[in-house]
């Protein structure tokens, strides 16, 4: 099954609400970084809670996530756009953990708690707009529902999580962010919490392979929802040998030159997908005669 994200609205449109599977996603991710478990965890429910985000926006919208918590796996990174476009790594894919008192991979011990989350947000003005929190856990979730409280002053439950094989490769991954809007009524509030203490484990769901609209109505009920848009998800990079030569070009005429005498070549390799770009002498020269 392709990943997608499903938007609805529920309780008389008091809520919000955002679902998505990311299992494909989350793999090409981990594939093309070679990540490790907890790595593939903490970048996959990164992604999977940027892709939400990402649903927020607008036509050409986009917006950067950075979380930095001072753990071993150092810088997460994640682009996403409003039209389920998704890209992200973390500085040390190949990071390991042990297990918690709950028998699951330490999640916290590797992203840190002694740093920020972030969100640059790109609506094309000619500016960006940023908010940042203090990371309140290092699971990802509830650092989300932080920023999004802190930040945006908007309630939200977030619950986002990727399950990885023996293998190391995919076996699920998604997730939800149900949002309280101004308007809600306080049974209606408490109706929800009710509902999300008695839920299953967002984990549990998406080991049965439940589908967007299928863990909404676990959460919200499905007399409570109605389903407003489908978006199709995936991993998208936005580099290209065109937008490589231009980064290269705007280190200037002496750079270039300098690559050309001493390497006579030059190769560029993209963070967030790991393709490789390589640049004869022959091209490099193009660039200094045409670009500069």
């Amino acid at each position: 099954m392709k990943d997608y994200l499903v938007k609805a609205m529920a309780y008389n449109n008091q809520v919000r609400a955002y679902a998505v599977t990311t299992t494909e996603t989350i793999e090409e991710a981990r594939r093309r970084h070679d990540m490790l478990p907890v790595a593939s965890v903490v970048l996959g429910r990164s992604m999977t809670a940027g892709a939400i985000l990402g649903a927020m926006l607008k036509g050409e919208e986009k917006l950067t996530i950075k979380i930095n918590g001072g753990g071993p796996i150092g810088t997460i990174l994640v682009d996403t756009n409003a039209k389920g476009e998704v890209r992200g790594y973390v500085s040390n894919p190949q990071v390991n953990a042990g297990l918690n008192q709950q028998n699951v991979l330490d999640i916290k011990s590797v992203v840190g708690t002694n740093g920020i989350l972030s969100i640059t947000k790109d609506i094309g003005l000619n500016q960006s707009f940023i908010g940042s929190v203090p990371l309140v856990s290092g699971e990802i979730n509830e650092d989300f529902s932080s920023y999004l409280l802190n930040s945006e002053q908007i309630h939200s439950s977030v619950g986002v999580d990727v399950l990885v094989n023996s293998d190391f490769t995919i076996q699920a991954a998604g997730g939800f962010i149900i949002q309280l809007l101004p308007n809600t009524e306080e049974k209606t509030i408490r109706l929800i919490k009710d509902s999300l203490q008695n839920s299953p484990y967002i984990s549990s769901m998406i080991q049965q392979g439940v589908t967007p609209e299928q863990i909404l109505k676990q959460v919200l009920g499905e007399e409570n929802i109605s389903i407003l848009e489908t978006i199709p998800v995936h991993f998208q990079c936005q580099c290209s040998r065109e937008r490589i030569s231009n980064a290269i070009v705007s280190l200037g005429r002496n750079e270039i030159q300098d690559m050309i005498d001493t390497d006579g070549q030059a190769e560029v390799q993209c963070h967030f997908c790991n393709e490789r770009y390589h640049l004869t002498k022959e091209d490099l020269e193009t660039l200094l005669k045409e670009r500069i």
